[in-house]
C-alpha cells in the first residue's frame, strides 16, 4: 500500500508535467494540469503527516514529528488507563458477560464428538498431571497433601458436624436400612455362634439345672427369645427395639452439638488420631499407591482406560447444553468470578500493559503500530492525492467562472 500510494503521487507529478508541456493544445488541459497540481499537493501534505506520526519526514529533527516514538510512555499510560476506565470496570464486564453463553457454550463443545473437546480435554490434562506428578518429589509430595489434608482436619470441630450429620439422616428416616443391616448381622452372629452362648449358659447353671436338663431348655428359650426378637425387628417398622435405638441416636446427635464434654472428647480422640505415627505411615502408603496408579493411568495410551473419563466429559457437556437452569447457575457464577477479577485485579492488569509498551523501544511501538494500522494510513495518502486533484479542479473552474 505504501508503494501504490507512492506511485499515485509519483504518476500525479508525471501528469502534472504533461499536462504543462501541452497545456497551450486545449482549454482543457488546464483542468488537468490543476487536478495533477493540487493532487501532488495532498499527497504531499498526507505524506508529511502520516510520516510525521512515526519518523522524522526525510530525517529531519522538525518540530512536532515522530509523535509516536517521543510520546510512547505517555501513550503507554493514556492505553492503560483507557482500558481501565471502559473495558476492566465492573459494570462493563458485568454488561458484557450477561450476553455471553460460557455454559452452553462449553457443553456444546464437550458434548460434540466432531469438535474433539472431551478428547483434546483429557489429553491435555492427563499430560499435563503426569508431568506434575513426576516432577515433584513423591514423598515430599506426598507429605504435604497428608498435612495439608490433616491440618484441614484439626480446623475442622468434627464433633458438632456428626451431630448434624446424623439428625438429618435421622429426620429423612435415612437410618432405618442401617438399623435393619445391624439387626440382620446380629442375627446371622448369633447363628455362627448358639454353640458358643449354649456353653457359656451350660458353664453358668447350677448343678440342679444340668442335673434336671433344665440348662438346655434355658438355652434353647434365650436362643429362641433372641432370634424372634430379631425377626420382629425386622418386620414391624414400629417396633419399641426400633424406638429404644432411634432415641438413643437421636440422644448421640444432640450430645454430639451440645455436649460440652462430649464434644471435647470427640476432638481428644481426633488429635491422638491424627498424631499418631501408624496413621501417618498409613497414609504415605495410601499415596504412594494412588499417585503410582495415577501415573500409569495417565500414561496410558488414549483409548485404554480413559474411556469413563471422557465419557463422563461428554456427559457433563450433554448436561451443561440441554439443562438451561445449569447454565444459568455456572453463567452466574462466571459472570461473578470474571467482575470479581476485574475488581480487584484490574489495576495490575493495566499496569502489566503500561509496563510492557515502555519497556519496548521507539523502534518495536513505531513497527507494530504502523504494521496494524499501516493499510488505512496510507489509504490517507491516496485519498488525500485525489481529494487534492478534485480540488484543484474546483477551484480551476470557479477561477474560470469569474
Amino acid at each position: 500500500m505504501r508503494r501504490a500510494a507512492t506511485g499515485l503521487l509519483v504518476a500525479m507529478g508525471a501528469l502534472y508535467l504533461i499536462a504543462r508541456h501541452f497545456a497551450g493544445l486545449h482549454p482543457a488541459m488546464g483542468y488537468v494540469l490543476a487536478f495533477a497540481e493540487a493532487g501532488m499537493v495532498g499527497g504531499m501534505a498526507d505524506w508529511f503527516a502520516v510520516t510525521a506520526l512515526f519518523r522524522h519526514p526525510l530525517g529531519l529533527p522538525i518540530p512536532h514529528t515522530a509523535i509516536i516514538p517521543e510520546n510512547k510512555d505517555r501513550i503507554a499510560e493514556t492505553m492503560a488507563a483507557f482500558l481501565r476506565e471502559n473495558f476492566l470496570t465492573p459494570q462493563v464486564v458485568a454488561r458484557r458477560m450477561t450476553g455471553l453463553n460460557i455454559a452452553g457454550a462449553a457443553g456444546d463443545w464437550l458434548a460434540d464428538p466432531a469438535k474433539g473437546g472431551s478428547t483434546r480435554l483429557r489429553d491435555g490434562a492427563a499430560e499435563l498431571a503426569a508431568q506434575v506428578l513426576e516432577s515433584l518429589d513423591p514423598e515430599r509430595l506426598g507429605n504435604q497433601v497428608r498435612g495439608g489434608l490433616f491440618r484441614q482436619i484439626d480446623r475442622l470441630e468434627v464433633s458438632p458436624l456428626l451431630g448434624q450429620m446424623l439428625s438429618t439422616t435421622i429426620a429423612d428416616r435415612r437410618h432405618m436400612p442401617v438399623i435393619d443391616s445391624l439387626v440382620r448381622w446380629a442375627g446371622l452372629t448369633l447363628e455362627d455362634n448358639e454353640e458358643l452362648i449354649r456353653d457359656l449358659i451350660h458353664q453358668r447353671a447350677n448343678a440342679v439345672l444340668r442335673w434336671t436338663g433344665l440348662d438346655e431348655k434355658l438355652a434353647n428359650s434365650v436362643l429362641d427369645g433372641l432370634y424372634k426378637l430379631f425377626a420382629e425387628v425386622i418386620v414391624d417398622p414400629d417396633h419399641p427395639l426400633r424406638g429404644k435405638v432411634e432415641e438413643g441416636l437421636a440422644k448421640l446427635a444432640q450430645d454430639l452439638q451440645d455436649d460440652a464434654e462430649l464434644r471435647a472428647r470427640v476432638e481428644r480422640l481426633k488429635g491422638e488420631m491424627l498424631a499418631n505415627p501408624a496413621v501417618s505411615a498409613w497414609w504415605q502408603g495410601v499415596w504412594e499407591r494412588l499417585r503410582t496408579g495415577m501415573l500409569a493411568r495417565l500414561r496410558r495410551p488414549a483409548g485404554e482406560g480413559n474411556g469413563q473419563f471422557a465419557e463422563a466429559l461428554t456427559e457433563l457437556g450433554r448436561h451443561l447444553r440441554d439443562d438451561p437452569a445449569l447454565q444459568v447457575q455456572i453463567n452466574r457464577f462466571a459472570r461473578r468470578t470474571v467482575v470479581g477479577i476485574a475488581s480487584r485485579y484490574g489495576d495490575q492488569i493495566v499496569r502489566l500493559v503500561s509496563e510492557t509498551v515502555k519497556r519496548w523501544d521507539a523502534e518495536t511501538v513505531t513497527a507494530r503500530i504502523e504494521g496494524a494500522v499501516g493499510r488505512d494510513l496510507q489509504f490517507i495518502r491516496i485519498n488525500g492525492t485525489l481529494v487534492g486533484g478534485l480540488v484543484g479542479v474546483a477551484i480551476h473552474a470557479l477561477d474560470a467562472l469569474l
